[in-house]
């Protein structure tokens, strides 16, 4: 019921002088099995991703305001404490930390209704109250197209940055893109160690491990218990690859064993002469 909410345009309201969604209005499009609990979880863990431009709580006169404009439908799933609320650039932060079983496909619906409200205020057919909106959405025009192929999900993100602390985040994109492979999984990493071992050791597909530094102890220690990688002693590469079932390039600015610990960047590459070219050195 709650996947329509997306391109509702009762959803979004003027608090401040922004527009902005209400966490239960979120809670439920997200299909939070903890409902608003679970949307405050992920903004606690990730308080310097929220500033107040953000995210906010509203006051008590703001609540019963609100309160006075909400629709019936919508007062169903609006709780009667004080609530928080998220503006666009909130929305999408919250969609890029929160992890649901609907989040990748909601996330879509929300960056095509920000593309949809630019279009509806082109054409002047946006209700009053969004007029306010116009020049903020025309001058981050081209942030909100960038968000929203970053939210494209037919595969693996093309582009995506990692910060500082985001350990789970970057291993959980790192085991997505392992799990595309069918059949094998191409990894060029000068400092492939024990941390990326530990992550492929239980990944029932052919592996080859491309590097300078391989640790011989390491290596023959790994090759007595598991037999799923290929150890390929190679000095011609300085960056990172992931080369999925040799037809899939993905680049990462770190080291796998390091995603996390500093901002860093994986990103698909679509051009199919570089992936011919790593190929030939690597093969």
């Amino acid at each position: 019921m709650c996947d329509k909410y997306v391109y509702d345009d009762d959803l979004i309201y003027e608090v401040r002088g922004k527009q902005v969604m209400l966490d239960s209005d979120l809670a439920c499009i997200y299909k939070c099995s903890n409902g608003t609990k679970t949307i405050n979880q992920a903004v606690n863990r990730h308080l310097d991703r929220f500033p107040d431009d953000f995210c906010f709580k509203l006051s008590e006169d703001e609540f019963k305001n609100l309160w006075s404009q909400v629709g019936t439908t919508n007062k169903k799933n609006m709780i009667r404490t004080l609530p928080y609320v998220f503006t666009e650039q909130g929305v999408a932060m919250l969609a890029s930390v929160l992890r649901t079983d609907v989040a990748a496909g909601v996330s879509v619906n929300i960056m095509r209704a920000f593309v949809k409200m630019r279009h509806y205020i082109n054409d002047n057919s946006l209700p009053r109250r969004f007029i306010l909106l116009e020049d903020k959405v025309d001058s981050n025009s081209k942030r909100i197209d960038e968000l929203f192929n970053m939210f494209d999900f037919e595969t693996i993100n093309k582009n995506y940055i990692f910060y500082e602390g985001q350990y789970y985040e970057s291993f959980s994109l790192l085991l997505d893109i392992f799990n595309i492979a069918s059949k094998e999984i191409i990894i060029v990493d000068n400092y492939a160690g024990k941390e990326l071992l530990d992550l492929l050791k239980k990944i029932d597909k052919k592996i080859i491990i491309v590097s300078k530094n391989i640790d011989e102890t390491l290596k023959q220690k790994y090759e007595k218990q598991f037999n799923n990688i290929t150890f390929v002693y190679n000095n011609s590469f300085h960056d990172r690859f992931i080369i999925i079932d040799r037809n899939k390039l993905y680049t990462c600015g770190a080291s796998l064993k390091d995603l996390g610990k500093k901002c860093s960047y994986i990103g698909i590459c679509d051009n199919d002469c570089y992936l011919n070219e790593i190929l030939k050195l690597i093969l």
